[in-house]
């Protein structure tokens, strides 16, 4: 339901605007719409992933039936919360290129111990439900690796505020609605929706697509990055009487942590400031049917879900190492670059999917093969060609977290096969990359992996679908 939501890292753009006025009627003012906020405490996390120099914010869209949500189907003894929507927005450490990720509600997963919550494999989204944000936070750090930085949430009533206070939004239905549960009733065609009609939209599922929670997530995404673009306009933000409308309606319809603080948005939105709706993309966590209930639930897809979130985790600050003078090594086109991958892990397959991961950054692997299980993962070349240490450091540079020194001195692998054919007029020497137990990963240029494409929803994408 509550993608929407997303909104509101933009807002923090809207309100820095404000504030670099320099006044102090604007600091004023900044202050009495962040005053509307809720923020709560999070608890104790437990042992957490480390940061990258990304900003990762967890995404709740609530289903609380409490207060004006009880119109919405709330019982005298079911007033319980669950996420009715739940997403990671990851914005790359260069602040360049924005990903959100969703997560079916009805994916079984393993939850984590959260206090007198046992582990267990349960749906997602009973997390919230059993554990609070808390148990939330750490169900998606233990499941992605993936640090998460804040979270924001918002309920049905939050939602609807949003939507009035940028005068609606505009959606297209193929075929016409009549859905009493998600109280939505529209014909065919374009409507701008607003307040009921817009939630009844966000949250209807039997009747549009393929009744799928999948289906719903696919046209919420396209819902909020209608959204998006909207609240970044420079109608809205041009427009004092409608951006002080939209703020006051966007604050005081979120719950976020405690540590995101005034001084943290304001920090959050300079480095966002250069981001629009153009660079946000949304796609959805791999899934596939559960064994035990293949008709009503999920769970991930693997190996795709875990290669998705390694990517999201080696989406690192490029740093390039400092070089002088005579020293500074040649710069090595990757396309020069010839790689052989070999698998130290022990884990089946990894050599490929390394070597995919390389072939799509450019370099030309030629090998991939095994030796012995090794903790360390090393890059070598060989002894006798006085030239090889660049393009060596080439492949080093592509590693996340961490520069690697190349090794001088090549391993003997166990066992070996041709991955692609260089071509003849490529004779650069061979670089060896061994994979180790501490296999830091591959700096990617995209978080969202070519198998994914075709999920990838963004501002291009029509909302007539």
């Amino acid at each position: 339901m509550m993608k929407h939501l997303l909104v509101w890292q933009w807002v923090a753009v809207g309100l820095v605007g404000l504030v670099a006025l320099g006044s102090i009627g604007g600091y004023v003012y900044y202050r009495s719409i962040d005053s509307g906020i809720e923020r709560v405490v999070v608890g104790n996390l437990g042992p957490r992933p480390k940061e990258t120099g990304a900003l990762n914010i967890l995404l709740i869209g609530s289903d609380s039936r409490k207060g004006a949500n009880k119109k919405y189907g709330a019982t005298t003894t079911d007033l319980s919360e669950r996420t009715d929507t739940m997403m990671v927005l990851h914005i790359s450490p260069n602040r360049d290129n924005a990903t959100m990720v969703s997560f079916p509600r009805d994916s079984m997963v393993l939850i984590p111990q959260c206090g007198t919550v046992p582990a267990g494999v349960r749906a997602i989204n009973s997390a919230f439900n059993e554990g609070g944000i808390d148990c939330t936070m750490r169900t998606i750090e233990s499941l992605t690796g993936i640090h998460l930085d804040h979270f924001i949430k918002v309920d049905f009533s939050g939602f609807k505020a949003i939507v009035d206070a940028l005068d609606g939004i505009e959606i297209c239905l193929p075929k016409p609605v009549n859905d009493p549960l998600a109280k939505l009733v529209l014909g065919a065609g374009k409507h701008v929706v607003k307040g009921e009609q817009a939630l009844g939209y966000v949250r209807t599922r039997k009747q549009l697509g393929n009744g799928s929670d999948l289906g719903r997530i696919e046209r919420q995404q396209i819902f909020l990055n209608q959204v998006m673009a909207k609240a970044t306009s420079g109608g809205l933000l041009t427009n004092p009487v409608r951006l002080d409308g939209f703020l006051r309606a966007a604050t005081k319809a979120v719950t976020v942590d405690s540590e995101l603080t005034f001084e943290r948005m304001l920090e959050i939105a300079n480095s966002v400031s250069g981001l629009t709706a153009k660079e946000l993309k949304g796609t959805t966590v791999p899934v596939e049917a559960y064994p035990p209930k293949p008709e009503a639930l999920v769970q991930f897809k693997e190996p795709d879900a875990k290669d998705f979130f390694q990517r999201i985790v080696n989406d690192v600050e490029v740093t390039p190492p400092a070089t002088t003078g005579a020293s500074a090594a040649p710069k090595i086109a990757r396309d020069q670059v010839r790689v052989q991958v070999l698998n130290g892990t022990g884990e089946s397959g990894r050599a490929g999917r390394i070597a995919e991961e390389l072939t799509a950054q450019g370099f030309v692997v030629v090998e991939t093969g095994n030796v012995p299980t090794t903790a360390e993962t090393s890059i070598r070349y060989g002894k006798k060609r006085a030239d090889a240490a660049p393009y060596a450091d080439a492949v080093s540079a592509r590693l996340s977290k961490d520069k690697r020194t190349p090794v001088a001195g090549m391993v003997r692998p166990q066992t070996r096969e041709v991955y692609k054919k260089a071509p003849a007029t490529l004779k650069t020497p061979l670089v060896q990359l061994v994979i180790g137990t501490d296999w830091p990963g591959v700096r990617v240029l995209s978080t969202i992996p070519d198998s994914m494409k075709d999920k990838v929803i963004d501002s291009n994408t029509d909302p007539c679908k």
